[in-house]
């Protein structure tokens, strides 16, 4: 099964343009845009970023404390740092706040460059690897936007801008569902289900992933059906993925958890965390950048025997309540400035929704027959070696080598539950 993801956020994400050839239908198609010089505010980005990402994490599992949590932080921050984009004032500080980033010590302008030159890094094509982000704005129809920024949106970020007639709700949700449901070639389907009336502003953010396992499993080695512990008294039956293989990994005493790194075949690692019966909350409590660095001192190559579950995970969230308890409330408010958008009074952020999905299998992305030559002896290795087995909730890490960015991050509760 391959490893697909989309990520749907309703505010719009950054996107700059660079030089790159796009496959379409049968003709390739060059774009071309220009990528930003590096500067202070990337080399302070994976760190914010990371910071961010593990303090929305503890939100959302707060707020959905017995279901998996998935989501995108930096596809998150991304489009926060959009959205801060056409806004002013106080409106602008709090989402930036929000995101880490003290505009004392990162200018706007800085900011800005610095995740234009992020994005663009993101989805410059790779031979084995996709990452593609797009983006959509649906406003009402009685508001007019600023030239200035229909050109920046188009051109920078390749966003695409609708006028949108709220009042009629079931047509408006239908016109964004199919949209989405047409940019995704029919991955995503019914995003939205229950928009309610007298909406000003929805923005839509997707991302594609698409990454091949640098060690692909043997569909031969699957367990058809294998004990997953839900909790104390739920157990479901899942695939379960089996290899014998050299892989990073390390039993961390301190937290009491087994982390274990999976590499792409280019540019992208997945880790995974098992903390000890009973340690996941201590665990997820300790997570922070800080965390994240320690554990990658102490990952060490070795032999493992592996078990991981095949499975889909998805998440969908309105994180409009969630990002107002983190300070950003001025967005959602009839105060709100988006003046860098609109010189109309009335523009507000009336959803934050944001929907992702992945799917783990054997082979990544790729399917196709994995040949079973040049196996090793498992009987003798395994008696050697150790055993690790994904069997209960377990925490879930997929990372940018060379941004060092954070591209997806949850908690797999239940992979029964998609």
């Amino acid at each position: 099964m391959p490893v697909f993801l989309y990520l749907f956020f309703l505010v719009s994400g950054l996107q700059a343009t660079i030089h790159c050839v796009l496959h379409n239908s049968s003709e390739y198609k060059v774009k071309t845009c220009q990528l930003p010089q590096p500067n202070a505010a990337l080399y302070k980005m994976p760190f914010i970023n990371a910071d961010f990402a593990f303090s929305l994490y503890q939100r959302l599992s707060e707020e959905n404390p017995h279901w998996n949590v998935f989501f995108s932080p930096v596809s998150i921050s991304s489009v926060l740092a959009m959205l801060s984009f056409g806004s002013g004032s106080s409106t602008q500080t709090q989402i930036l706040e929000v995101m880490g980033f003290n505009l004392t010590d990162t200018p706007v302008t800085e900011l800005q460059q610095g995740f234009q030159h992020l994005i663009c890094s993101l989805n410059f094509p790779k031979s084995e690897l996709e990452l593609q982000m797009g983006n959509a704005v649906f406003m009402g129809q009685q508001l007019k936007p600023l030239a200035t920024f229909l050109d920046d949106v188009k051109t920078l970020y390749e966003t695409e801008v609708f006028s949108t007639d709220f009042s009629n709700v079931s047509a408006a949700q239908q016109e964004i569902n199919s949209y989405v449901e047409k940019q995704t070639k029919g991955k995503i389907v019914g995003l939205i289900q229950d928009l309610k009336l007298n909406a000003i502003m929805i923005l839509v953010n997707y991302i594609h992933f698409k990454a091949q396992w640098a060690n692909p499993f043997h569909v031969s080695k699957t367990e058809e059906s294998s004990n997953f512990s839900v909790d104390k008294s739920t157990t479901v039956q899942v695939p379960m993925m089996h290899q014998l293989e050299q892989y990073y990994h390390f039993v961390g005493v301190e937290l009491n958890c087994t982390v274990l790194q999976m590499d792409y075949s280019e540019n992208a690692l997945a880790l995974f965390v098992l903390p000890k019966e009973g340690h996941m909350e201590w665990v997820e409590a300790a997570m922070s950048t800080k965390t994240l660095k320690k554990w990658n001192h102490l990952l060490e190559k070795g032999w493992v025997e592996l078990f991981v579950p095949k499975f889909s995970i998805s998440a969908t969230y309105d994180l409009g309540s969630t990002l107002q308890k983190m300070g950003m409330r001025d967005a959602f408010a009839e105060s709100a400035d988006f003046s860098g958008i609109t010189e109309d009074n009335g523009l507000k952020l009336s959803y934050a929704f944001h929907k992702a999905v992945l799917h783990i299998g054997e082979e990544g992305t790729k399917e196709e027959t994995i040949p079973e030559a040049g196996f090793l002896d498992q009987a003798e290795v395994a008696s050697l070696h150790p055993v690790i087995r994904f069997d209960r909730t377990f925490l879930l890490m997929i990372l940018e080598k060379g941004t060092k960015s954070i591209l997806f991050l949850g908690k797999v509760v239940n992979p029964k539950k998609e």
